[in-house]
């Protein structure tokens, strides 16, 4: 007997189709964007009233997608691409400790207004007066229009002001964007990687495509830019982490058969024992500078020192042997600590104080730690990273340890010398008062 289709099941069959169609009215308009349009999984969930995704999936609603595209199907159009942008641009995970309503609102904001400058036939909308004046707003400022920023202009707006932007520029629920908690869950990590590597298919593509360079297109690429440079600080102190061998059982690193196989012949004389070290990737010994010129800001600085506790105690980055030096350094080395563990480093964070406030000099650091090198003091460190604004004399040259320059704004890139590593941080990561 043939089966008789559901309710349920016409529902859901629909849905597959329209949004089909709408991959297919994108795709027509955005073909460069194929490896990201195509990136999702549908899953349906009943009570949504509007898109929703964790990054891997699309989740709708079935009873609203239907009644959407019979109404107004071009809106699918936009909320689809919406969604897809916020992957694209990265904003899933970079909420950091933001205020996560003002950051939802920014990160609609700069997803609404890089679709209404690409002007395409298969999202265009009329722009209503508060859009209009909120895209004058930021043509008129130059600042940019990546999330981190419009969320700084937020911080100044009036609760009435907020509401207002919120109604307007809500597309898309973000009730499954992961928590600051749970970033580093294999699953999470793994969408955010498969994320970075469809944004430079993306870029690739358009570029083969020789895609307009209107000025749409080219805010497209700002926001892929903002991206990729928006790497968190917790991602970039793996760069300082070495291979070292540690007194720790590892089970990975001898057969089991083997071993009971030894036992079963030879009674308590096992083939192969198990290896009493294993290589793991820990942090030995490393430099933190802090920049302690008038233009770096306390709570900014505490607040580094904390995130980078809770990274080293989350990631469990420690060796048993480990060392952090903590210079404070304006034209000259302030202050210098030792901090052998986790549980020093929570303490010194706690109780930090900011000493000098002179003019900024970053030779006296790499000139102190020679020396001490030299004396037998400290040993070769396996990274120095320096907390900065950017504004002071670089060394000319280069050291025998990596370096690392973390910039609080904007920097001149050609004082940089070519030999640092750099990164541009947002403020917010370290700011928890939000």
């Amino acid at each position: 007997m043939a089966h008789i289709q559901t309710q349920a099941e016409w529902e859901e069959e629909m849905s597959k189709k329209i949004l089909t169609f709408v991959w297919q009215e994108l795709y027509f308009d955005l073909r460069f964007l194929e490896p990201a349009l195509s990136a999702f999984t549908y899953k349906r969930m009943d009570g949504l009233l509007s898109f929703a995704t964790d990054g891997m999936n699309l989740y709708f609603s079935t009873e609203w997608l239907l009644r959407v595209f019979e109404k107004n199907s071009a809106f699918l159009n936009r909320a689809y691409l919406h969604t897809v942008f916020h992957c694209l641009f990265r904003q899933l995970w970079q909420v950091g400790n933001r205020n996560v309503r003002l950051f939802n609102i920014a990160c609609d904001i700069a997803v609404e207004y890089t679709i209404d400058s690409m002007d395409k036939g298969s999202t265009k909308r009329i722009l209503s007066w508060i859009r209009t004046q909120m895209y004058d707003s930021l043509e008129k400022e130059e600042t940019g229009v990546s999330a981190a920023i419009l969320y700084r202009r937020l911080s100044t707006y009036s609760e009435e002001k907020i509401e207002a932007l919120e109604r307007e520029f809500y597309t898309d629920s973000h009730i499954f964007w992961p928590k600051e908690e749970e970033m580093q869950s294999p699953a999470l990590v793994s969408a955010k990687n498969s994320w970075d590597k469809r944004a430079r298919q993306v870029t690739l593509e358009k570029e083969r495509k020789g895609e307009s360079k209107e000025e749409g297109e080219q805010l497209f690429a700002a926001q892929i830019k903002a991206g990729e440079s928006r790497r968190s600080y917790r991602e970039f102190l793996q760069k300082f982490a070495v291979l070292l061998e540690e007194p720790q059982l590892d089970l990975d690193a001898f057969d089991l058969g083997y071993y009971s196989y030894g036992l079963k012949i030879y009674g308590n004389l096992p083939l192969i024992e198990p290896l009493e070290t294993r290589e793991t990737n820990r942090i030995r010994e490393f430099v933190i500078v802090i920049d302690t010129s008038d233009s770096t800001s306390g709570a900014l600085v505490e607040g580094f020192l904390k995130e980078t506790y809770a990274i080293l105690t989350q990631k469990n980055q420690f060796s048993f042997q480990c060392q952090i030096r903590i210079l404070q350094c304006d034209d000259k080395v302030r202050r210098d600590d030792t901090i052998k563990n986790v549980k020093e480093l929570e303490e010194f964070a706690k109780d930090f104080q900011i000493v000098g406030g002179g003019g900024t000099d970053f030779r006296p650091a790499f000139s102190y730690l020679e020396e001490l090198m030299a004396k037998g003091e400290c040993r070769l460190p396996d990274g120095l990273l320096y907390f900065t604004d950017g504004k002071g004399i670089y060394p000319k040259k280069k050291p025998k340890y990596k370096t690392a320059f973390l910039f609080l704004e904007e920097y001149d890139k050609e004082a940089v010398p070519p030999w640092a590593i750099r990164l541009k941080l947002e403020s917010e990561e370290f700011l928890h008062e939000y």
